[in-house]
């Protein structure tokens, strides 16, 4: 299965059906490079594919994506910010999972945790593989993160 290309098509049909805003996926990072963010959603993933699910944006692109879902101005990284970033994971992970289960791969998703803050960096899931997409959108580029075991 090529979860990259299931990364950057679920993560394209939730911004073309929820937020409105016109996202390009860029070259994917390569491993150990990172971006620059300040809130980080993260989607834990059990079963036949373990893992974890991150988006992850600066404050200016989280806020104006979150603007962008609500219709209303976004001025500051809250409460609004948490849920609509979150709600975000929670939708591209539903696109992996039902990737997934149609290649007979049994997998539940966990409930978003949202964090924010500077220098926040993961870890876990030892001996994991890592797809890390960057998406350009008018209010800044943004990531999208998979750790992942296949078992």
């Amino acid at each position: 299965m090529d979860l990259e290309n299931v990364l950057i098509q679920a993560t394209l049909e939730v911004f073309a059906a929820m937020i409105f805003i016109e996202i390009t996926p860029e070259k994917p990072l390569e491993a150990g490079a990172a971006m620059e963010y300040n809130l980080t959603s993260l989607i834990g993933l059990a079963g036949d594919f373990k893992g974890i699910l991150a988006i992850q944006c600066p404050a200016e692109v989280a806020m104006g994506i979150t603007g962008a879902m609500l219709g209303m101005e976004v001025t500051e990284l809250g409460v609004d910010a948490q849920d609509a970033i979150g709600e975000i994971a929670n939708m591209v992970a539903g696109g992996l999972k039902e990737a997934l289960t149609s290649s007979g791969k049994k997998t539940e998703l966990a409930i978003p945790t949202t964090v924010i803050g500077t220098s926040i960096r993961t870890s876990g899931l030892s001996g994991s593989s890592r797809v890390m997409i960057p998406f350009s959108s008018p209010l800044g580029q943004f990531g999208v993160e998979l750790r992942y075991i296949i078992t």
